[in-house]
């Protein structure tokens, strides 16, 4: 009788025909993510048609440009401009690195966050929070301390980087790494960062215990261009890295031992998707705070739309995340005007429901 993976990968094979063409559905995406960052970058607290925003453009480009410069210039090009590309560039690094766990784990249900990264972000942020904000004071913890990172961003991404070995070394001995193990330890690293968490918050005041809250709901009001300059090299070595394993993904998808009888050296393998999985999500924590759903929902539509070949994969799932986080970051300038809402709540809420459909639908498929 088939196990789980195994009639997986049959049904992601046998449906292949069902599928849209790969080249259309990245050449869509392509066209559609410029059209939805134009639009995210009109919407906002003050509306800005697309009029007054072409003109914006036009008179920056322009050579009288060292004019005075216009409240419309300034809204578009030092405030939202620098959060729309940091929605783009965190969207396309969380969707990419799932669709690579779920490949490395060969479980469409994988996220990114398995590997205990989102957790030892979030406890190495309410680290900070909590301690330093106690020593130095608040205006200390939230100040640029490196390329205008705060300490609250450093922290997060050490935090995951420690969890991200500490998950690594117990799946690995000496006959090498164990996904099953790995996928454990995620759990129980991810639980212990839970507890840790609520810990800290037990012991954090008022004023520490809202910048918990509102960091581990991710937010990108607070984006600039030293972030957005971190966040495109970071999507960049992914996105040129991420696609060289796309043979040996595929490959992974018959099974360990398949890859190894197909040349495949499986265990440089993981141990580089590891480490670049870890940076990506830690850094996009750590610039973002907690964003979920993206590296979840996203691989798994693309792959129900194109079928599991990494090779388009990978490529679509990361414009289809960039696609989905302006939508949401932009939805979350003005579902609650004047104010804001998270933009990791508008992810958990457009993706849960979507998401459990989807998983209903394939029940009934089965």
């Amino acid at each position: 009788m088939p196990t789980t993976k195994e009639s997986w990968r049959a049904k992601e094979w046998t449906s292949s025909l069902r599928r849209i063409r790969s080249p259309w559905l990245l050449a869509i995406l392509a066209l559609l993510l410029p059209a939805v960052a134009l639009f995210s970058m009109t919407v906002g607290t003050v509306s800005i048609s697309f009029v007054d925003a072409w003109h914006a453009m036009a008179v920056s480009l322009s050579a009288d440009s060292q004019a005075v410069t216009s409240q419309t210039q300034v809204i578009l090009f030092d405030i939202r401009l620098p959060r729309v590309l940091l929605a783009m560039f965190v969207g396309s690094v969380l969707a990419s690195t799932g669709a690579v766990m779920q490949g490395l784990f060969r479980n469409p249900l994988a996220d990114p966050s398995l590997i205990g990264v989102s957790g030892g972000a979030s406890v190495g942020a309410s680290l900070v929070i909590v301690f330093a904000t106690g020593l130095f004071g608040s205006s200390v913890v939230e100040s640029g301390v490196l390329m205008g990172l705060s300490l609250v961003a450093a922290g997060a991404f050490l935090g995951g980087f420690v969890a991200t070995i500490l998950v690594y070394r117990l799946a690995t001995s000496g006959i090498g790494t164990s996904v099953t193990t790995m996928l454990l330890a995620g759990i129980a690293i991810g639980a212990l960062a839970g507890a840790l968490n609520s810990l800290l918050s037990y012991f954090a005041d008022n004023d520490m215990l809202r910048q918990i809250s509102l960091w581990q709901m991710g937010n990108l009001s607070a984006a600039s261009w030293s972030k957005v300059f971190i966040m495109a090299l970071v999507s960049l070595i992914l996105l040129l890295r991420f696609p060289a394993d796309s043979a040996a993904l595929n490959a992974l998808l018959l099974g360990e031992s398949e890859a190894r009888h197909l040349g495949i050296d499986v265990q440089q393998v993981k141990r580089r998707l590891i480490v670049l999985t870890a940076l990506g999500v830690g850094v996009s924590v750590a610039l973002a705070g907690m964003v979920g759903f993206v590296g979840l929902v996203i691989p798994h539509v693309v792959r129900l739309l194109i079928g599991p070949d990494h090779r388009w994969l990978i490529p679509c799932s990361a414009l289809a995340g960039a696609i989905l986080l302006v939508i949401a970051d932009s939805l979350a300038r003005v579902v609650v005007l004047p104010a804001e809402l998270p933009t990791g709540i508008l992810t958990a809420l457009l993706g849960a429901p979507f998401f459990i459909v989807l998983l209903l639908q394939q029940r009934r498929e089965v």
